[in-house]
């Protein structure tokens, strides 16, 4: 009898550990409900393992660490540029995928999607095109901010989408490196003077295609990051690339110049054709022309700005950076958010990396 009681004992406990870990488990078509970045409520399962990203989400989604998990890809993240960043190392990965967008801005290939039938599909688009997306496709997209440079719906949208994925722990590791940053390079350079502060343009700006120097970033974030004197403060108020004329960069006459590398060659022509106007500047006659690589390439990247921020705080304030190496922050910044090695040399071997500039 007792062995009899000892062995319904057993066999009552087994059950209950069965049932228990049968209770943790997921149900195969479990799924949670979370809140997009357009305040949309939007169903995702409970694991997502394949993932549509559209707009500037390809981007996030490797910052994410998720850029294994897309099951197709735009044609536009394609592009094998260097400064293109996260294209670059995982464009081979990529580029078997069948693309779910080779239009314009928030065109997409329906067929291509509703076929790849991923988990979830990220995108980076307004409302009236997110709605137009979801009308072509049958089903609910998770929407967020194509993000400004160092801004709060960056934030939002890098959030957003590791919610939807189930990586929040990393969308918040991101956001605190970019913090760290920007916080470093705000408390190097806060208490200077503007008397101790060259003024500063970057031209040769890359928005809708290259430009030479009449190309210029408004309010550059990048010059905001080191709190340097940007000439084109007050010009307007957006945050943005836009063309001037001749007279305006002639009247702003800036003692430091950068230049977007990709568009070194057009700068060397207008100089060959129009001496006279870059002669006339401060910044040429005491050679303080230098190059850093783009920030924007299909949409806007977050690790070169970063670094880019580094790069013009020592040119321009080399005692507040004296105790920083350039060379091991530029690579830590480009590991964290890359996951890989030597991309600054893989810049620099490219001509896109940071340095003088020779009009001749």
């Amino acid at each position: 009898m007792k062995k009899t009681i000892s062995f319904l004992l057993a066999l009552a406990m087994l059950l209950s550990f069965c049932a228990c870990g049968s209770g943790n488990k997921e149900p195969e078509n479990a799924v949670r409900t979370i809140t997009d970045g357009l305040g949309r409520e939007v169903e995702v399962p409970a694991e997502v393992k394949t993932i549509v990203t559209l707009g500037n989400a390809s981007r996030m989604a490797a910052y994410l660490g998720l850029a294994d998990r897309m099951i197709t890809v735009a044609n536009g993240d394609l592009s094998e540029s260097v400064v293109m960043a996260y294209g670059y190392y995982n464009h081979d990965m990529w580029s078997s995928l069948p693309i779910a967008a080779s239009g314009g801005y928030g065109e997409i290939n329906p067929e291509v999607i509703i076929e790849a039938d991923p988990d979830v599909i990220l995108c980076t688009y307004e409302e009236d095109i997110v709605a137009n997306i979801e009308e072509q496709l049958g089903r609910k997209v998770v929407a967020a901010p194509q993000g400004t440079l160092f801004g709060e719906d960056y934030e939002l949208a890098l959030r957003v989408f590791g919610d939807a994925c189930g990586v929040k722990d990393r969308a918040e590791e991101v956001i605190n490196y970019i913090h760290s940053c920007l916080e470093d390079l705000d408390n190097r350079t806060k208490g200077l003077g503007d008397d101790v502060k060259p003024s500063v343009l970057c031209a040769a700006a890359t928005f809708k295609g290259g430009h030479g120097i009449e190309g210029v970033y408004a309010n550059n974030a990048v010059l905001a990051a080191v709190n340097a004197k940007d000439v084109t403060i007050g010009y307007i108020d957006a945050q943005k690339g836009v063309e001037v004329d001749k007279e305006q960069i002639i009247a702003w006459d800036p003692q430091v110049l950068i230049f977007d590398a990709s568009n070194i060659g057009l700068i060397k022509n207008q100089y060959a054709e129009d001496q006279n106007l870059f002669e006339s500047l401060q910044a040429v006659k005491n050679g303080k022309l230098y190059q850093w690589p783009n920030s924007t390439s299909n949409y806007t990247n977050v690790e070169i700005p970063i670094v880019n921020a580094y790069y013009a705080g020592s040119l321009m304030f080399p005692e507040a950076f004296a105790d920083v190496d350039f060379d091991a922050k530029a690579e830590e910044v480009f590991r964290f958010f890359l996951g890989h090695e030597g991309y600054l040399k893989v810049l620099n071997d490219a001509g896109m990396g940071y340095g003088t500039v020779s009009l001749k």
